[in-house]
């Protein structure tokens, strides 16, 4: 599409992956209180029960991880649950903004094209999270735990090219908009 810059494409990206993580965490909730959970969304969402690095899930020891070895200090348990949600909403949108910058290189980007991200995503993470320690084999958990996964991980991709999609097709007729000769009255 002429006109979009790569700035352009990693900003809807990450405003389309947020929606991704959105949808993604709405269907995880959804299945928590069909599960007998009962949390508001709110608090459930930010992890309001976190109080140390004991129970805290994946998000938030990567989060850790990552502050402790760049910075070389500590991170105290009372972070462990804005480390879980910085890192949580960080890895949806910063994929978000990958996957921008590839759909808006190409002339049309379809929706499909969610699919191979989220399924990218979900196996990324049962590679590189058991090595880290923070999650067992691929192989230790059973067929309805990955698929349920998978599921919630192809929402997230799904969503995500969708979003980006429109806010692409938006950004065009905005553009074609502010043509020469294409003002209020033209014809």
């Amino acid at each position: 599409m002429a006109g979009t810059t790569p700035l352009g494409a990693v900003a809807r990206g990450m405003l389309a992956g947020a929606a991704g993580t959105l949808a993604m965490d709405a269907l995880l909730y959804l299945r928590y209180r069909r599960g007998g959970g009962d949390e508001g969304f709110v608090p459930w969402e930010t992890a309001a029960s976190l109080r140390d690095w004991k129970d805290a899930p994946a998000p938030a020891q990567v989060g850790r991880r990552l502050v402790e070895g760049l910075f070389q200090r500590e991170v105290g348990p009372r972070w462990a649950r804005s480390a879980n949600n910085a890192t949580h909403w960080a890895y949806g949108m910063l994929a978000g903004a990958q996957y921008g910058l590839v759909a808006g290189s190409l002339a049309r980007p379809r929706i499909g094209y969610g699919i191979p991200l989220g399924a990218g995503l979900w196996g990324t993470g049962y590679a590189v999270l058991p090595a880290a320690g923070l999650y067992r084999p691929i192989t230790e958990y059973d067929r309805a735990t990955l698929a349920k996964d998978l599921g919630a991980h192809l929402l997230y991709g799904l969503t995500t090219a969708a979003v980006f999609a429109v806010l692409r097709a938006g950004c065009s007729s905005r553009r074609a908009d502010r043509a020469p000769g294409r003002g209020p009255g033209a014809r």
